[in-house]
């Protein structure tokens, strides 16, 4: 979904533009600026103000052209995989960041914070009653609210990980590309008698960890996709996470958990991809269903597919693990595309109007004003089928559509032929922006005319309501396809951005309960800690 004419923008008349906007895009297309162009619709720093955005280096003349996998350096988190050119073609070159536009680079976390290493300890899937929410976590390691990545570093040397604890009972690690480093999971191991555990609390005598699909699973509504590269999302999850691919001879490995339910083994990708630079190749999906993320193929606004993501460029930290994220890019050029990912073939994915419900946790730093940073639900032929036909949540600034009230960037689902906020493209009330270092955004989708908005720091808090209620005019029932995406719209629109760290998708509607037990189970896995 894109009704922005490219050709429009690059002559100065595109639709959505602003007559402010117009003469900052001529300002910026007519004069070079080492620091980028400055004002827009978001709080951060970094970037241009139109399309995609810079995010780091000074910025280059006017002109076309796009990196090829390896790039041009972006500052301190390495090489591009695909370096998308921003509305005007500029491309970033290294060195000092912006200081204006409209996306941050992502929120650096500390590097400290060392796990506790006791605390509560659930004894097992719950049977009733309150959800679990994966216990106590140390919380020390502020994080710090700005600024790009680091460059790289060691993971801290404090705190230890449980070396048996919950083992899982079977299972082989995901299919899909380069085999996995190990074979099939454990179907045993002894039990943890100290150390932390990453989201849920430990004890002498073994520990229980619960991830978010451990949840939705005892609220009868299961995940069916579940895809993150900094943490397991099922407790008793062991496989692999993700896989990079190298630059210089194009080989892949795969970047399991540190532990069943752990974090991701980091130090790996570090080994792997020293005197080189990666790409993202493959976000493998943690349940059985196999819905794995690759690169997004050729069709509707990609001509040549999408691109991997740099692999070092959204470094953080998980309770003091080193952790990374999806860097996406954006790009107006649909020859050379940007970072998008994509499942066309997937299994318990809902269809037509069955419900469904998503989250993703993402930077509540990078984000821009096109379309679209999504995850979730999408047409299988890469193309705008028409209304109703896909069903994801999107966070950033657009206002081609719908929007929220107040400043943004928003919580929003992406419908096709529209980004809602609520039951029209009116501003809702209720649904405001957020101003936080790491967000989680969520959509339900229910069945007879119904669907709900929720988002909230994750860093610390509880869900705010942003819309419940009725479907926009046209969009019941929904017609939804079943492919999944990742960073780029439904018709493959690739002039959205943001940074993605998990999410999952569920089958039926889950309970307010499960939602803020979910919630909480974020809180406690301690982004940018």
């Amino acid at each position: 979904m894109r009704v922005i004419s490219r050709r429009s923008v690059e002559s100065l008349g595109a639709k959505w533009l602003s007559v402010g906007q117009l003469g900052l895009f001529g300002a910026c297309l007519s004069t070079t600026l080492a620091l980028g162009c400055s004002g827009g619709d978001s709080s951060s720093s970094g970037g241009s103000s139109g399309g995609s955005q810079a995010v780091g280096g000074t910025t280059g003349s006017p002109g076309a052209g796009a990196t090829g996998v390896g790039g041009s350096t972006l500052g301190a988190g390495g090489a591009t995989t695909g370096g998308a050119a921003n509305a005007g073609g500029n491309q970033p070159t290294g060195g000092a960041l912006p200081t204006g536009g409209r996306v941050s680079t992502g929120g650096t976390a500390s590097t400290g914070g060392v796990p506790a290493t006791g605390g509560n300890s659930n004894t097992g899937s719950p049977t009733g009653g309150a959800l679990p929410t994966g216990g106590r976590v140390s919380t020390a390691g502020a994080s710090s609210t700005g600024g790009s990545p680091p460059a790289g570093g060691s993971p801290p040397a404090g705190g230890t990980q449980p070396t048996g604890g919950a083992s899982a009972t079977g299972g082989s690690r995901p299919t899909g590309g380069a085999s996995t480093t190990g074979g099939s999971r454990p179907t045993g191991g002894a039990s943890a008698t100290g150390g932390s555990s990453p989201t849920g609390g430990n004890g002498a005598g073994g520990s229980s960890i619960i991830g978010p699909c451990d949840i939705y699973a005892a609220a009868s509504t299961p995940c069916v996709a579940a895809h993150s590269t900094t943490r397991a999302l099922l407790g008793s999850y062991s496989g692999n996470l993700y896989q990079v691919r190298r630059a210089s001879d194009k080989t892949v490995k795969d970047i399991a958990v540190s532990s069943p339910g752990g974090y991701a083994l980091s130090s790996t990708q570090d080994t792997f991809c020293s005197g080189t630079t990666c790409t993202i190749s493959i976000i493998y999906d943690q349940t059985s269903n196999a819905n794995h993320l690759t690169k997004a193929p050729a069709g509707g606004w990609l001509t040549n597919g999408g691109l991997e993501a740099n692999a070092t460029q959204a470094k953080i930290t998980l309770n003091g693990h080193n952790v990374y994220g999806v860097y996406t890019t954006s790009n107006f050029d649909d020859a050379v595309g940007a970072v998008g990912y994509r499942n066309n073939v997937t299994k318990g994915v809902a269809i037509g109007d069955k419900p469904e419900a998503m989250y993703m946790v993402a930077s509540g730093k990078h984000y821009n004003q096109w379309c679209c940073f999504d995850y979730g639900n999408a047409e299988t032929d890469n193309k705008d089928d028409g209304n109703a036909t896909m069903e994801a949540v999107y966070f950033g600034t657009s206002t081609q559509w719908g929007k929220g009230s107040g400043t943004g960037p928003w919580v929003m689902a992406d419908l096709e032929n529209g980004v809602f906020a609520g039951n029209s493209f009116a501003a809702p009330a209720t649904n405001t922006g957020f101003s936080v270092n790491y967000i989680t955004a969520m959509l339900k989708g229910d069945t007879n005319n119904h669907w709900a908005l929720k988002g909230a720091d994750a860093q610390s808090g509880t869900l705010k309501t942003l819309y419940d209620g009725a479907r926009p005019a046209g969009y019941s029932p929904m017609k939804k396809q079943g492919a999944i995406i990742l960073g780029i719209g439904g018709d493959n629109s690739h002039t959205g951005e943001g940074t993605f760290f998990e999410g999952v998708m569920t089958s039926g509607y889950p309970t307010d309960a499960a939602d803020d037990a979910v919630q909480a189970n974020i809180v406690a896995a301690g982004y940018g800690k």
